[in-house]
């Protein structure tokens, strides 16, 4: 399974623990050195079942200064793709990609039922 973070984010720290402390195995990846593509976002998206805007790091301030809130009712999902692709800081992490499941930050409880 491939675990995307960004080592600096505390949440990130947090499921990184869980997943040592459930001896999980997994792959991780640093979302701004190696920032997901857009095909990737587009097959995790659709594999999540989620919402796109679930997959925005809405807390950031890349979102804030971007004013995403607004932007994004009115754009494409194909642009707001594309857009999720420009800069791993856009993109909510932790991410979870497993065989099975795709999953957008880190609620324990989720990753319990689901890993």
């Amino acid at each position: 399974m491939l675990f995307i973070s960004y080592p600096k984010c505390s949440t990130c720290q947090k499921a990184k623990k869980w997943l040592d402390e459930n001896n999980k195995e997994y792959t991780e990846r640093h979302i701004v050195e190696d920032r997901p593509s857009y095909d990737e976002l587009k097959k995790w998206y659709q594999k999540s079942g989620l919402p796109l805007k679930k997959f925005f790091n809405t807390s950031g301030l890349l979102y804030k200064e971007m004013n995403l809130k607004d932007k994004l009712p009115a754009m494409s999902e194909e642009e707001q793709l594309k857009l999720l692709a420009t800069n791993g800081m856009l993109v909510k992490r932790p991410l979870i990609v497993s065989e099975d499941a795709v999953l957008v930050g880190f609620r324990e409880a989720e990753w319990k039922e689901k890993l």
